[in-house]
């Protein structure tokens, strides 16, 4: 900043001022002070800036998964927020590993955020309360009991009776869910389907499988192995729209046809679902909605607005393509 200064001809505090956006400043002095800043290839230390000012403006963003399309929409939508706000993000991720993410939760608490957003962790809770105790924390797509955690949730039982009745109204009796195992949210979509199941007299299908391509692949395998062909379930409400892709692509290695033979459902509404090729039925969660409510919820801790947590319930809806049909 004194470079900046001296090449401007002007205070190192005025300097400052530009530098934070401050109306404070004429245009003739801000344009002057840009340009000495570009010349000399200058910009702003953000981590120093917070530890002079003891504020920060840093956020940090655990993502569960990378290859998941659903959490690129959800940040699309957080980092709009933050911007609008003059907030920057640190993102990084635990790979859907418990140990995994604590050591990626530690790495972003060292940077002193002012808060922090986990995109459907699996990390103890015993952590997550521990990091709030640091710095505000919002949980998206995970349930907390913490007074100290806010969460921004779909309904996931709600999603998954969705898929049942829409299912069932195409006239299929034997429905199998493919759910997310220990991932966050996988409880709630389980218990949707089973009661959508039961409400329709029939019997659920349960197969533990996982929020991932390759476990829609394992889980569709089980299936085959465990049915003969003329039992087989005829429908499929898969964990996810990743988890409905690896089902797809077993069940056309195995010969039979979407949605001929198996019709399947996804979760989730990611972009990849919308493609022409794929066009998957699939329930849909407002996912860039749910980025930009947990920005907010997290702002109103930052801020110093509120001390009692709040649980944001969205709720699911269903968008039909080309994957389901009448049995």
């Amino acid at each position: 900043m004194e470079d900046v200064a001296a090449r401007a001809g002007v205070s190192r505090a005025l300097v400052s001022l530009v530098m934070r956006n401050s109306p404070k400043v004429s245009d003739t002095r801000r344009a002057a002070v840009l340009r000495a800043a570009e010349e000399l290839g200058y910009q702003p230390h953000v981590l120093a800036r917070s530890l002079a000012s003891r504020t920060s403006t840093v956020l940090g963003v655990m993502v569960s998964d990378l290859r998941n399309a659903f959490f690129g929409d959800v940040v699309e939508g957080l980092d709009a927020a933050a911007q609008a706000a003059g907030f920057d993000l640190i993102l990084n991720t635990g790979g859907r590993s418990p140990s995994r993410e604590a050591s990626a939760l530690r790495g972003l608490l060292s940077f002193r955020p002012a808060g922090i957003i986990l995109l459907s962790p699996v990390v103890p809770a015993s952590a997550i309360e521990a990091a709030a105790t640091q710095c505000p924390v919002v949980l998206v797509s995970r349930s907390s009991r913490s007074s100290q955690v806010d969460t921004v949730n779909d309904d996931g039982e709600a999603g998954s009776a969705l898929a049942v009745d829409h299912l069932a109204a195409l006239g299929h009796r034997r429905i199998a869910h493919l759910d997310g195992g220990g991932a966050a949210g996988a409880a709630a979509r389980r218990r949707g389907f089973q009661r959508a199941m039961r409400r329709h007299g029939l019997a659920p299908i349960v197969v533990r499988s996982e929020h991932t391509d390759t476990g829609g692949e394992r889980a569709v395998r089980e299936l085959l192995a465990g049915f003969e062909r003329d039992n087989l379930p005829t429908a499929l409400v898969a964990g996810n729209d990743f988890n409905a892709f690896g089902a797809i692509s077993a069940l056309e290695e195995a010969g039979l046809r979407v949605p001929e033979d198996v019709s399947v459902v996804g979760y989730d509404n990611t972009s990849l679902a919308a493609l022409r090729h794929v066009s998957l039925t699939t329930v849909d969660q407002p996912r860039t909605e749910m980025g930009r409510l947990a920005f907010e919820t997290l702002a109103e801790r930052v801020r110093g607005e509120r001390t009692e947590p709040v649980r944001h319930l969205l709720h699911p809806s269903l968008v039909v393509r080309s994957t389901t049909a009448h049995i």
